[in-house]
């Protein structure tokens, strides 16, 4: 696979294979990659909840799947707010451009930009963004600056795109298939947050992970 230039995203844009929504603008297009502006909404983990007991903290077992799922608050910030990311505060991201790979031998992988992490934020990412795939794209965002607040504003450039063609182009049907089923990603809100496929998980669990590969093998 080939790495895209500039000019060969542009066609591709051009063509309709690949679409942003709201379009880009000339600060976004880099030699070789595009730079994605943050969105105005974020998810925000809870770790409190107030009961018949009281107020007592959440704990956020992993293997809790529907605690996971259930979990975040939703904060939709409006045009001229910003965002303060406390200390070592989490929270989930989202870009503000939705992104349509149409072409089906077009794929991208998503990295953090270098001013963003000089920030101090965290952007521990590095992922795949799938043939077809059409949505707003979601990231870990962690304030790694000490004790300071890190004020962030909706607009800003936060991370990057790099494209690359396959070599030879999948079917719909593949692009979609991610393991047994579609992919486990989607955008309705914190509900777009899966763990891994709950038949996986609970085998792996109680340590059957021979029987996996055995009655999932290839």
């Amino acid at each position: 696979m080939s790495i895209l230039t500039r000019s060969e995203i542009l066609s591709h844009i051009d063509s309709g294979g690949l679409t942003f929504t709201p379009a880009l603008d000339q600060f976004q297009i880099q030699p070789h990659a595009i730079d994605l502006r943050l969105g105005y909404k974020f998810l925000i983990p809870r770790n409190w909840t107030v009961d018949e007991k009281g107020r007592r903290a959440i704990k956020m077992a992993i293997d809790d799947v529907d605690a996971h799922r259930e979990q975040f608050d939703e904060v939709q910030l409006q045009p001229g707010q910003y965002f303060e990311l406390l200390p070592n505060e989490f929270v989930i991201g989202t870009s503000l451009e939705r992104i349509e790979l149409n072409s089906m031998n077009l794929m991208a992988i998503l990295f953090p930009r270098t001013s963003t992490n000089r920030r101090g934020i965290d952007l521990s990412l590095s992922g795949i963004i799938d043939t077809g795939y059409k949505g707003h794209l979601i990231f870990p965002m962690k304030n790694e600056a000490g004790d300071q607040v890190i004020r962030v504003y909706p607009g800003e450039r936060v991370c990057q795109v790099i494209f690359q063609e396959l070599n030879q182009p999948l079917t719909p049907e593949e692009a979609k298939l991610h393991g047994l089923t579609a992919a486990k990603y989607s955008e309705s809100g914190s509900q777009g947050f899966k763990l891994d496929k709950d038949d996986e998980r609970q085998m792996l669990v109680s340590g059957k992970l021979d029987e996996l590969k055995s009655q999932f093998g290839l």
